[in-house]
């Protein structure tokens, strides 16, 4: 089992609390942006740089997630491929991409990129807080728990 940070929109907090779980369960971390991000120095940690463009991340972890493994990412087309292969797709808040509702995910996702294109004004996402903070901690640790059992 080893854990994949889409690491390009990755939160540092988030990035924080990956390194220390990695590091106190000893678990293969892989970090992939295309461009260079600090990462903790661990034997359990590493970065791969890939090379820019559209989802060239995404398509190397795509590429090298195989089942049980986990996915942390923001990215609800790389959780649905992910998922798709028998891995397992968390968000930066602590929510988990599942196969009951990706679905719902990306066609929510097509409709607000469908409002965008057509000039309505969205807004991002709120801050991340710290019941988000909290919420993804206990869903990595909840995850890192039973993998190791």
């Amino acid at each position: 089992m080893q854990i994949f940070v889409d690491a390009d929109a990755c939160p540092v907090v988030i990035k924080e609390i990956i390194f220390k779980a990695a590091d106190r369960t000893q678990t293969q971390t892989s970090f992939f942006a295309n461009h260079p991000i600090r990462v903790a120095r661990s034997k359990y940690i590493k970065f791969i740089q890939v090379q820019s463009g559209f989802d060239v991340a995404d398509d190397e972890i795509v590429k090298r997630v195989a089942t049980d493994d986990l996915v942390i990412t923001q990215d609800i087309p790389l959780a649905a491929e992910v998922i798709e292969k028998g891995a397992i797709a968390l968000n930066p808040r602590g929510e988990l991409y599942t196969l009951s509702n990706i679905r719902q995910r990306l066609n929510m996702r097509d409709f607000m990129d469908t409002m965008r294109a057509s000039g309505v004004q969205t807004g991002g996402p709120p801050a991340l807080s710290q019941a988000d903070r909290q919420a993804f901690a206990n869903q990595l640790d909840k995850f890192l728990s039973a993998s190791k059992r």
